[in-house]
């Protein structure tokens, strides 16, 4: 094995294990509707989008659309499967048969939607071409999922208050950019490349308004209502 397939293998074991803690992010969200028995004003959305999201980057690490991305399959594989138990836990614990049914009905879509794109690359596009359709799917859908924090930076520019971006996620999040970044400019992966390069640039952004904010911003105060996890949680991306 080549020098740089070792090292590329380093790079994304680190990722997986970066991602992984990200995925698990909004755990205290949901230990909080255990307790409470009840969703409360939780949506779900973000995990909707999520699970969606990981699907495609789990069918672009296929070796039927991209050869050696074992990494980029495992930790999506990973993901996708700790956002069907969120939503689980939302379901079991939504006291509205709609929310209920929302969520199924929006979960059937979303698997027609991945059916159908499946199909389209099996069939319509032969091996060497499969990768660039798959991979713009993704990476489109990244894109919009990297629309989300711009609530937040928003919250912290009108209120000057870093209570509404937590310090440590900011952090997790560019250094989960960087690394996958690293890993797809050790053997060039365009669509990694581009999807996470945007996150290191939006990670990068978050922490400067953070440290803006944190110096220069207003002081603290017990009576900022700070975003719920589920917001937060929508600002986690992996490959």
């Amino acid at each position: 094995m080549a020098g740089s397939d070792v090292a590329r293998n380093i790079v994304g074991i680190i990722g997986n294990v970066v991602s992984f803690g990200l995925f698990l992010s909004p755990a205290p969200t949901f230990y909080r509707i255990y307790k409470m028995k009840a969703v409360e004003g939780f949506q779900p959305y973000p995990y909707l989008c999520t699970v969606l999201n990981c699907i495609f980057w789990m069918f672009y690490g296929l070796p039927i659309v991209k050869k050696d991305n074992i990494l980029v399959l495992t930790i999506n594989s990973i993901g996708l499967a700790i956002e069907l138990i969120y939503l689980s836990i939302f379901s079991i614990y939504a006291n509205d048969k709609k929310k209920r049914a929302r969520i199924g009905y929006i979960l059937l879509g979303e698997v027609c939607f991945v059916v159908v794109i499946v199909v389209i690359a099996m069939l319509a596009f032969s091996f060497e071409h499969r990768d660039l359709f798959v991979g713009i799917i993704a990476v489109v859908f990244n894109i919009i999922m990297y629309a989300s924090p711009l609530a937040i930076w928003k919250k912290v520019i009108t209120t000057r208050s870093v209570e509404y971006m937590p310090f440590w996620l900011s952090v997790a999040n560019l250094a989960n950019g960087s690394i996958w970044t690293t890993y797809a400019l050790i053997k060039l992966d365009i669509f990694i490349l581009m999807s996470n390069g945007l996150g290191t640039i939006f990670g990068a952004i978050q922490l400067c308004l953070y440290g803006y904010y944190y110096f220069f911003g207003v002081s603290k105060t017990k009576d900022v209502e700070k975003p719920s996890e589920v917001q937060l949680s929508n600002q986690t991306q992996t490959v």
